[in-house]
């Protein structure tokens, strides 16, 4: 059966994202794990199915040491955060996706973790690092996994990640979705409109270009000295905003109903037109060192 009959025949595959804007506090792990619970419950309340929170969002962002970065760190799944997230997705029979502070043997990464009804589904580790993360964290390396869901194909990202074009259209050409994107986009000390403009474009351009949906999931706060953007968006596979972008200040809940089916049919642009099938393999994919398998388009 050909991809587009299937396509034809399954009608929609309907799900509820929400993204939590919220404000961590440095070093606080058990108030800021606490704080995700409860906007979890209120994204339930809101019939969210998938929900999305930070960037390290159980330790804060702005370590001053090495050492303090340690001291919070956890490792995945066994860790405390993890498995309180885990113990709310089972009970809610819902997906979160969340950053922590991971650790592994002597090495800390920047790692997103994705928790379904059934439990730990699996981690991604922060390519990217960006700025003083890389006096911290080591690069991830676990690649660029795609995970088969009940309720579709789901990746994740972490901030920087977004601004390199491949790690989406990596994950496009294998078969993904939906991109849960946690985040803590920095802002700078005074507010400047046409800059925080940047951050949500980048997210249209991303989906549009690959026709996938994005959801992310940024902080607010000021933290040690260091401003947060705000501004969560969700996006769809044209590149339309469905929610948001949030506040710049102001913890909050965005929420959009996303057809993932359109993901795959928003692939195909005409009869003639497909962003997969047409990309050109035979020039390009060596020098830009995809070697993800393609989905069978």
């Amino acid at each position: 059966m050909s991809g587009d009959k299937v396509v034809e025949q399954v009608k929609e595959s309907l799900v509820r994202v929400a993204c939590c804007q919220i404000e961590p506090r440095v070093g606080c792990k058990d108030e800021n794990v606490e704080k995700t619970l409860r906007f979890v419950e209120e994204a339930v309340k809101k019939g969210a199915q998938i929900i999305v929170l930070p960037e390290l969002a159980n330790t804060g962002y702005v370590f001053e040491t090495r050492r303090e970065a340690f001291a919070l760190s956890e490792p995945i799944p066994e860790g405390p955060t993890t498995k309180v997230w885990e113990e709310s997705a089972r009970e809610h029979g819902i997906y979160i996706a969340a950053g922590i502070t991971e650790i592994e043997e002597k090495s800390l990464y920047n790692t997103e973790v994705l928790l379904g009804p059934e439990g730990y589904v699996g981690k991604y580790r922060k390519l990217h690092l960006w700025n003083r993360e890389k006096f911290f964290f080591e690069p991830g390396d676990l690649g660029l996994p795609v995970f088969n869901t009940e309720v579709g194909r789901l990746a994740l990202m972490v901030c920087y990640d977004l601004w390199f074009p491949e790690v989406a259209r990596i994950y496009a050409v294998q078969g993904a979705d939906l991109i849960l994107n946690s985040t803590n986009w920095v802002a700078g000390r005074e507010v400047q409109p046409d800059r925080d403009k940047i951050t949500p474009a980048v997210c249209v351009a991303q989906s549009n270009m690959n026709a996938v949906f994005i959801a992310a999931a940024d902080r607010i706060g000021i933290e040690r000295d260091q401003p947060f953007l705000g501004h969560s968006l969700i996006t769809d596979p044209r590149g339309l905003i469905l929610a948001g972008p949030a506040s710049r200040d102001q913890e909050e809940i965005i929420v959009a109903d996303c057809n993932l089916v359109d993901a795959r049919k928003a692939k195909s642009r005409s009869r003639l037109n497909h962003i997969m099938t047409d990309r050109r393999t035979d020039i390009y994919d060596i020098l830009l060192g995809y070697e993800a398998v393609p989905f069978s388009w």
